[in-house]
């Protein structure tokens, strides 16, 4: 590219103002950890599905940062011929527009091959670097090959219920009187079922999430992985989304679905995993060779995604329940995997090569059955671990239940999704 080319490019973005669901209206919970990694001045790596704000993020860093005047969007069509070797001439361009700065914004980098080693080259002069990419694979390899050490990765996900409720513009502090309550439990199944992306929330257009979901699909995927088999993916992706919160087998999705291998199941989920829109939970095992071989626990970014792509009818509210609590404990950032002895509990969490929490996730226990089967995995995870506590999120119950496991007696939590989703890093008694 000529320099004319990018000065133009340049001077047009930097005059675009940010859509309305996409202004930094709200804070998001990101931020402040964002403000503690660039006091170490590495390189700050944002990562995270297209549309789940990463973009705003940027702006939101760019605004409290003085000379914030060096940034371009890679996702722009003008820049399709854009190579490392043009890199050198973009910061021409900027310090003949905005003269001599230090902190350099880049969004969507992934898109240019071989941006890491520009990046070095700044970080090296002693620059400020903040980059956002979407794909999980493409920057942990770039990352891991060229910048170890050199950097900072956050991933960015879709609005958390605290977010959302900010969104909308409930008070969250108020979680005792009885109006506060239902104003929470209302907003809660409002949640489940739109999810949290933000541009999803501000027009409730499903065209706006089919349109994320058809980006990631042909350009992230079919596009980057060079997949021809697209009715078989696209196939995968409609069983995923209809079967959020279940165990699956590859060897039975290949046999449903009619495609080629168990090993073509496996790379179309990695590929999904890589692009943010759907992940696979291991159970836990003390064998890492049982745990890799072992069938994994299926899950989805957001729910209202989920419920566009798959069949879904009103009994899946308690999966939709437990996706929503599984990305809640990835955004925590907890080591997580899921139990399955003689009995199966939803969350098991790793702290410190140990065992330190377990979790189950239904609607409700007001059936005899499903408190029965809940606490029956519940217990059979607590003793498997050696744990005296554990918990069961609900809509809206809350107690405590005290029993009896090996002679010792321990305890059962029973919260609130809201109350839970609304806590800080961890269980525990200020959660109740």
């Amino acid at each position: 590219m000529n320099k004319q080319e990018l000065r133009e490019i340049v001077s047009d973005q930097h005059q675009q103002k940010l859509t309305p669901f996409n202004d930094g209206l709200i804070q998001r919970d990101a931020l402040p950890k964002v403000q503690y990694y660039l006091k170490s001045e590495q390189i700050l790596v944002i990562s995270g599905i297209r549309r789940c704000g990463k973009s705003t993020l940027l702006q939101q860093i760019r605004k409290q940062t003085p000379n914030s005047d060096y940034y371009l969007n890679f996702d722009d069509e003008r820049l399709i011929h854009f190579t490392v070797d043009d890199f050198q001439k973009l910061v021409e361009v900027f310090i003949e527009l905005y003269g001599e700065q230090h902190n350099y914004y880049f969004d969507e980098i992934q898109n240019i091959p071989a941006w890491e080693r520009f990046v070095r080259r700044l970080h090296d002069a002693g620059e400020q670097v903040i980059v956002t990419g979407s794909n999980a694979s493409m920057l942990s390899q770039e990352l891991g090959t060229h910048l170890t050490g050199r950097h900072y990765q956050l991933q960015l996900y879709p609005f958390s219920f605290k977010e959302y409720l900010r969104y909308k513009k409930i008070d969250a502090e108020d979680q005792l009187s009885t109006t506060a309550k239902i104003t929470l439990q209302k907003a809660m199944m409002s949640y489940i079922e739109t999810g949290g992306m933000p541009g999803y929330l501000a027009t409730m257009q499903k065209e706006y999430l089919r349109s994320v979901y058809e980006n990631i699909l042909y350009r992230d995927i079919v596009a980057r992985y060079h997949i021809n088999k697209i009715p078989e993916l696209k196939d995968l992706v409609y069983y995923a989304a209809s079967n959020i919160g279940s165990i699956v087998s590859f060897n039975k999705i290949k046999n449903m679905l009619n495609i080629r291998s168990a090993t073509t199941v496996k790379d179309f989920f990695g590929f999904l995993r890589n692009s943010y829109l759907f992940f696979l939970l291991p159970k836990f095992d003390y064998s890492v060779k049982r745990q890799v071989l072992a069938n994994k626990k299926l899950y989805t970014l957001d729910t209202g995604i989920a419920q566009l792509l798959g069949f879904h009818f009103s009994q899946d509210i308690g999966h939709l329940l437990e996706n929503i609590v599984f990305i809640e404990l990835m955004r925590r950032e907890h080591d997580l995997y899921y139990h399955q002895q003689d009995k199966e509990c939803d969350f098991v969490i790793k702290d410190n090569n140990r065992v330190t929490q377990v979790i189950q996730v239904t609607t409700s226990l007001e059936d005899k059955a499903t408190k029965e089967r809940e606490i029956n995995g519940l217990v059979d995870a607590m003793k498997e671990h050696q744990l005296q506590e554990g918990y069961i999120l609900t809509l809206d119950e809350s107690s405590d239940e005290s029993i009896m496991i090996n002679d010792k007696k321990c305890t059962i939590k029973i919260i609130p999704v809201w109350r839970f989703l609304l806590t800080d890093t961890k269980l525990g008694e200020d959660a109740i």
